[in-house]
């Protein structure tokens, strides 16, 4: 007998769904089924059944917000956040549709016409995860459909409530049922999806390890679509700025909004020797005051707890680590409440530590590294594997054009966070953090092909060069 698959709040332990793993086989059947008659459709009629998706996500705004919030921990204004996201999804990707794999026609020879269309892939799978569980699946389900792929979607095993409710909405706006389908399980149900060979894409948003299984699962399979958008270890470089109240604010916000589970929080501050101390003041005395609750608490809590027990474990530990390895603690991380995955954000100095591991810490805990020079901060933010987000805080315009010409990453900003990136500019990174298909703007890219036509409506041809004579006097009267 298959165990049921069950998800509890993060915030109070409590029993939130509960449901039966899906079959891998009939779901995949389903959606191929449903392909043809999907893409046979306009454009037209695609691009109107998702805007009438966004009416019935604006209809159900508040349950999907507060389900969001309950069901991953969040605040209810980060979630909210989320929801919106979603929304504004529909419209950023028709833009990208139309501009990025619209139809083109092309000068050729003989009068022809040579057109560049698109096609869809067909089946697309796409993995989900907990940290957005609707705003990223949606950024790769919207664009997929639009282009004329079915989908069937995976999300993770610990937001299965929110990617139910997900796909009910598409259902409910029109697109039809076989088209995007729910399959609910875990590591092996995604593990057994990728490999289908009736999968034509895996869009994937989730750890690196994960991520680069994929990629070697499927290196031997260049058919199969892969877009991969695997974190980040995220570095904040602060240099000289008159503005350290708002420098401290920015950490801040980089390394804890969300509890710090964003592929784009700052994980490292880098910060120069000389304004280090009073920086580091002013990010401690900001970190103190910042209130972790529960997501409907009032006052609203700038974090919640993280998504669960096993990763407050995991993260405590690398405090601990990090603590025996040559790390000063700034401000400790502290369970607050027994039981639950409630942490405070916590800063670290690991400045003397000879050896920094470079791992994802997918939670509120940043490290601190001093230097003395502006390109030992370039090194020590390109000290990683990682490449999805960087930036700089302060410094000249001169010192930011070093900075955005030599730092590896996807996304560099100045004197703005590492997170919160736009979904109207293309999301992706570099190293392991992705595999140079970026999402967001650019998914459009991944979810069909460019097909290339020479068209003429009659045949016309001949050939010039090449050909022996005719031997005239060797034919007939």
């Amino acid at each position: 007998m298959v165990a049921s698959l069950t998800s509890h709040e993060p915030a109070t332990g409590d029993l939130l769904w509960q449901g039966e793993p899906g079959d891998v086989e009939a779901e995949v059947a389903a959606a191929r089924a449903a392909w043809p008659k999907w893409a046979a459709q306009p454009i037209a009629y695609r691009i109107e059944t998702l805007r009438r998706f966004v009416n019935v996500v604006r209809r159900e705004e508040d349950a999907l917000a507060d389900l969001i919030a309950r069901e991953t921990g969040k605040p209810l204004w980060d979630a909210r956040a989320e929801v919106t996201a979603l929304m504004g999804k529909v419209d950023i990707s028709v833009a990208a549709y139309s501009e990025r794999t619209g139809q083109r026609r092309l000068e050729a020879n003989l009068g022809a016409r040579q057109s560049v269309r698109h096609k869809p892939h067909g089946v697309m799978a796409v993995l989900g995860p907990y940290n957005f569980p609707a705003h990223l699946p949606g950024g790769h389900i919207i664009p997929a459909l639009l282009a004329g792929n079915a989908v069937v979607f995976k999300p993770s095993e610990k937001t299965p409530a929110v990617g139910e409710m997900l796909v009910r909405l598409l259902h409910e706006a029109g697109i039809p049922a076989d088209a995007v389908r729910l399959l609910l399980g875990g590591a092996d149900a995604g593990k057994a999806l990728a490999a289908h060979p009736d999968v034509g894409g895996i869009l994937f948003t989730g750890s690196a390890q994960t991520g680069i299984a994929i990629n070697r699962q499927f290196a031997a399979q260049p058919s199969k679509i892969l877009a991969l958008e695997m974190g980040g270890n995220n570095p904040i470089v602060v240099w000289d700025t008159p503005e350290i109240g708002a420098a401290a604010a920015i950490v801040i916000q980089s390394a804890f909004l969300s509890s710090g589970q964003r592929c784009t929080a700052a994980s490292r501050l880098i910060v120069r020797d000389a304004i280090a101390d009073t920086l580091i003041a002013e990010v401690k005395k900001l970190a103190d005051r910042l209130i972790v609750d529960h997501p409907h608490a009032s006052p609203a809590p700038y974090m919640g707890p993280v998504i669960d027990n096993q990763t407050a474990d995991g993260l405590t530990e690398s405090f601990l680590w990090l603590m025996s390895n040559g790390g000063r603690p700034i401000k400790h991380m502290v369970r607050s409440r027994p039981g639950l995955p409630f942490l405070s954000p916590a800063i670290i100095d690991v400045t003397a530590m000879k050896e920094r591991p470079d791992v994802e810490l997918f939670g509120p805990l940043l490290q601190v590294i001093r230097v003395k020079e502006f390109g030992e901060a370039i090194a020590e933010a390109n000290n990683s594997r990682y490449g999805l987000a960087a930036s700089l805080i302060g410094g000249t315009p001169e010192q930011y054009n070093q900075f955005w010409s030599n730092v590896r990453a996807g996304l560099i900003h100045w004197n703005r966070p590492t997170n919160g990136a736009a979904s109207n500019a293309p999301f992706g990174g570099v190293g392991i953090s992705g595999n140079h298909r970026p999402s967001a703007y650019y998914a459009a890219d991944y979810c069909a092909y460019p097909v290339v036509s020479a068209e003429l409506e009659t045949p016309r041809a001949s050939i010039g060069v090449g050909l022996k004579d005719v031997d005239v006097s060797a034919m007939g009267d």
